[in-house]
């Protein structure tokens, strides 16, 4: 009988057991009582020696900045927090989503940006990086509040440095000012403000509940186990909700240890230096390290089993693969079991080529509005072309499907945003009898999982009817070696109303070469080798969804902090040149 339930349902009956928590100083609490004395961080002093900090210590700092913040009147007040990854910017979030509402920033943003959303939110205080904090003080005449208080990360001399207070929080905690234990927190209330990636035109203030972020926290934890032995590699931007409540707080509820990376180029080092067992990563980011391994295999194995056109593994002798997964490992820290990956659908192949590598990648879908985890591939289930499965105490469903089951994809939980920051239009447009419509197409097959198949607004419609979902077209191009990133968009010629697909192209230059065996590739030569790659995607294609012009770029498409190419500003300027 079990064999016939579909497998979302075989999976709630597998779920990870887990103890109830509804707001971040509940979680904080009982973390520090159960892991005292085991590493929360591994961070490193300014002479480079990791330093270990206990989940004691973690919670000690945050009491007392905490302290420090009430000190200052910033009880129920919002607080900005912006910078690289770091200790700090961690110790700052909890503290102030705990003292008031927090308001994390990215840090690549414009000024002008920054000092939009601190006015808008109407921030009192902001804690970060000296970079970040110089930029807004050499335009303080734009805040809008005079009495704004910057904390700098790194900053030692100043009154207000983030050491400076840490330190007086302390003092002051001693003494006898317990206000931080006795607060109590509503977890059902606004605590994080968070802006969408894009300029102050296109960004909305998402509002969410700490309720909203454990209860997600709560959801993973039932379907992907993480050990207190686990270390957890942060690469990506903490102010993004996806590392935020993955890669910063699931593992400080699960009593596990987190080391921030120190930069891209040091990807390397930092896996050597700190043997990270759990990395949280975008699809880019997978495909370039699947990229180095398969190059590095093809350099180091004997001439026989070398494949010119692709992955070698899988053909090995048993004996091979073996040594292959002890080095491939190694140089990934030596302990590293799983890769979670989400932000943009990853590749099927490449998730199945690191499974065999014995490296778990689990994939999942979310968005920022949901806390942000609505399905993905768990310990129990996994598909390598699908977003996942629902999360436990999570629904979604289709709204409206076509003939092929396409709709956009409606989602209902406890980790659903409480509404767009001072947009009721919006929240009422977007939260209908409790469902959060995501603006994002999908299917669901007879077992729930989820297939993402691509955005509503982006959507291509032609004259007949027909939808194109430019996802698929850009899937077909971006697996080309000779191309590195495109965009695909609908355009109108002058003459008729036919939309029509144009390809915006950025070639890989590197790689054009060598198929040129070694010359740089003239103007002309780079024409004819883009257009019989765009002629080859179009076989694989029905006519409807045939590429009819494309534009050949000469540098990257800009792209948000998780790395997906942004379908708004200068990457939708078409070049069409070359017509088909």
């Amino acid at each position: 009988m079990k064999k016939n339930l579909p497998v979302s349902e075989q999976l709630k009956k597998k779920y990870h057991k887990t103890e109830e928590v509804s707001n971040f100083k509940e979680m904080l609490y009982r973390s520090a009582d159960i892991y005292r004395s085991r590493t929360a961080f591994k961070t490193k002093d300014k002479n480079g020696n990791i330093v270990l900090i206990t989940y004691e210590q973690f919670k000690n700092d945050i009491v007392s900045l905490g302290t420090s913040l009430l000190e200052k009147g910033f009880l129920n007040k919002r607080i900005a927090v912006i910078g690289k990854n770091s200790y700090q910017w961690c110790v700052s979030y909890l503290a102030a989503s705990i003292v008031g509402t927090v308001v994390p920033i990215d840090k690549e943003l414009h000024c002008e940006d920054v000092i939009n959303f601190m006015n808008v939110s109407q921030t009192v205080c902001i804690l970060g990086d000296a970079k970040n904090i110089d930029s807004l003080l050499e335009n303080i005449e734009k805040i809008e509040n005079p009495d704004t208080v910057f904390v700098c990360f790194d900053k030692m001399d100043d009154k207000n440095s983030f050491s400076h207070l840490l330190q007086a929080g302390k003092a002051l905690y001693e003494n006898g000012k317990d206000d931080f234990d006795n607060l109590e927190i509503d977890s059902d209330e606004l605590r994080i403000l968070l802006f969408t990636s894009g300029t102050t035109g296109s960004a909305k203030g998402v509002c969410l509940s700490q309720r909203n972020i454990c209860s997600n926290i709560l959801s993973t934890y039932g379907i992907v186990k993480v050990k207190r032995s686990d270390l957890f590699f942060s690469i990506l931007p903490l102010h993004h909700t996806y590392e935020c409540t993955l890669g910063f707080l699931l593992p400080i509820y699960s009593g596990a240890s987190i080391a921030h990376c120190e930069g891209l180029r040091y990807i390397t080092k930092n896996l050597s230096e700190f043997h990270p067992s759990v990395i949280l990563c975008v699809p880019l980011l997978l495909e370039n390290l699947h990229k180095n391994i398969v190059k590095n295999m093809n350099q180091s194995l004997p001439d026989k089993f070398k494949k010119d056109d692709g992955n070698p593994f899988n053909e090995l002798p048993f004996y091979l693969k073996k040594i292959v997964r002890s080095k491939v490992k190694n140089t990934l820290g030596g302990r590293l079991r799983v890769f979670i990956v989400g932000a943009a659908a990853a590749n099927p192949e490449i998730v199945a080529d690191f499974k065999n590598l014995k490296l778990l990648t689990l994939q999942g879908y979310g968005l920022t509005e949901c806390s942000p985890l609505v399905a993905g591939n768990t310990d129990f289930f996994q598909k390598d072309d699908a977003a996942g499965l629902p999360i436990p105490n999570v629904e979604y469903k289709i709204d409206n499907p076509n003939d092929e089951g396409v709709g956009e994809i409606l989602v209902k939980g406890p980790n659903v945003m409480l509404g767009y920051y001072e947009d009721e239009e919006k929240t009422k447009q977007t939260i209908i009898d409790g469902w959060f419509h995501t603006g994002d197409l999908g299917r669901i097959d007879e077992n729930g999982y989820l297939y993402i198949t691509g955005r509503c607004k982006s959507v291509i419609v032609t004259k007949n009817g027909k939808n194109i979902y430019p996802e698929e077209v850009e899937y077909y191009l971006n697996d080309n070696p000779l191309i590195s990133e495109s965009l695909v968009l609908g355009i109108h010629k002058d003459d008729d109303d036919e939309t029509y697909i144009n390809a915006q192209i950025y070639p890989n230059i590197e790689a054009i070469t060598d198929y040129l065996k070694g010359s740089v590739p003239t103007k002309e030569e780079l024409w004819k080798v883009v257009s019989d790659a765009v002629s080859a995607v179009n076989k694989k294609l029905p006519n409807y969804k045939h590429i009819k012009s494309f534009g050949i770029r000469d540098k990257e498409f800009e792209k948000t902090t998780t790395q997906k190419i942004k379908r708004y500003g200068d990457n939708m300027k078409v070049h069409k040149k070359n017509e088909k």
